[in-house]
């Protein structure tokens, strides 16, 4: 008696349509890759907003060509020796090799209709776009640089929260991203965040939820710990959207809802009223 089915390899017919086509993960409907492009990763027949690359989505909301990365060659360490079901070295370099970048997180200083910005984002891919050390680090650079030149801080966040392979010095970085906030605002300086989904864990109980101004894109799921979690700790059914960026939005946890379309416009708006 045959148990197990052996997986069988894609067929080139299968390969080439997974190259032209997405499914949307909310209306299942088939969509034309190229136009999903065109529309931002946007589903058109519903608005789900698909994940996207932290290139991709600089490109988006900066001026073209403006964009000026920081902090390139800080590389992460397994300074504990961890391992679970591999070593956390081997983890990283599957990351790096897999995402081309050296840690979870891009910043750099950029113009935004024309308005100068530190910005950072998060790159979901590698390793769940968790918060470590060197991500931590990027953080308090970019925020210290801010205060440097006098311009506002902008951090787009996609994270399953703290690098537990870090151990307590992935949390730290919690304390540290806080603090370097606190500065920022001291000098009365501008933070916006922008919450993606997802947005988890440390990340969402630090400097996730603590903009001046707080942004989402919809439908992204904001939260500590996750749905099933809650549910199974407080045995009791949620709300219907419990997470959800519109959820939040109508409990007053974030202070707008912004499609990906209208992103750097709203920024635009909202930096130009912030510095003057």
């Amino acid at each position: 008696m045959t148990w197990f089915k052996k997986k069988e390899t894609p067929s080139q017919e299968e390969k080439a349509i997974d190259a032209l086509w997405s499914k949307c993960n909310v209306c299942q409907e088939i969509i034309y890759k190229k136009e999903l492009e065109r529309n931002l990763n946007v589903c058109p027949k519903c608005s789900y907003h698909f994940p996207i690359q932290a290139q991709k989505r600089l490109a988006i909301v900066t001026d073209e060509g403006s964009f000026k990365e920081l902090d390139r060659a800080l590389v992460p360490v397994d300074l504990i020796s961890f391992r679970d079901l591999k070593r956390y070295s081997d983890r990283l370099r599957e990351a790096q090799q897999k995402t081309g970048l050296k840690d979870a997180f891009i910043t750099g200083r950029c113009e935004i209709h024309q308005l100068p910005a530190m910005v950072g984002v998060f790159e979901f891919d590698f390793l769940g776009g968790s918060l470590g050390s060197v991500v931590g680090e990027k953080i308090a650079r970019m925020i210290e640089k801010a205060i440097d030149e006098k311009i506002g801080a902008i951090i787009f966040t996609s994270s399953g929260g703290a690098r537990m392979q870090e151990g307590i010095l992935s949390l730290m970085q919690m304390a540290k991203t806080s603090a370097a906030l606190s500065r920022l605002r001291k000098e009365r300086l501008p933070y916006i965040s922008v919450l993606t989904d997802p947005t988890t864990g440390g990340v969402t109980a630090s400097f996730g939820m603590l903009g001046d101004i707080i942004l989402a894109e919809p439908g992204a799921l904001i939260g500590f710990a996750g749905p099933r979690v809650i549910k199974e700790t407080i045995k009791a059914d949620l709300p219907p959207g419990f997470q959800r960026a519109e959820y939040l939005l109508t409990h007053g946890m974030i202070d707008l809802i912004v499609e990906r379309r209208r992103l750097k416009e709203t920024l635009g708006k909202f930096l130009d009223l912030l510095y003057h």
